[in-house]
């Protein structure tokens, strides 16, 4: 029962890491300070999808998931999301298209926030 919620609370922080690596720099566009983390994040993330890694939370999350029975191969992306949005399964394309589109959304985020750091130094 523990090592399930072991497992289980892994699973939400490698989904709450997801979802900052794309959309945290939405998050410093209201406190500029959490750039010094987003940013690493990102990068790491893109990394992750352009060399084709798993992120070292997927066997992790699968020890503990063994415990409780039979783990799941591949990566965290390619088990639970990819069946969502490409049940077709996970090609090295689809991968290093993820990539960019964390470094797309960035970015643009990015070049907002300077933008209004430029106007305020203007104004």
């Amino acid at each position: 029962m523990v090592s399930r919620i072991i497992a289980d609370l892994l699973l939400i922080l490698h989904l709450a890491f997801i979802v900052f690596v794309v959309l945290g720099g939405c998050l410093v566009v209201k406190w500029r300070h959490l750039a010094f983390i987003h940013i690493p994040a990102a990068l790491w993330g893109a990394l992750i999808e352009f060399q084709g890694w798993f992120c070292p939370l997927t066997p992790l999350e699968q020890y503990f998931r063994k415990m409780t029975g039979p783990a799941y191969q591949g990566g965290f992306v390619e088990h639970y999301l990819v069946p969502l949005i490409y049940p077709a399964g996970l090609t090295r394309k689809v991968q290093i298209a993820l990539g960019l589109i964390v470094v797309a959304v960035n970015i643009v985020v990015y070049c907002f926030i300077l933008a209004r750091l430029l106007r305020k130094k203007r104004g």
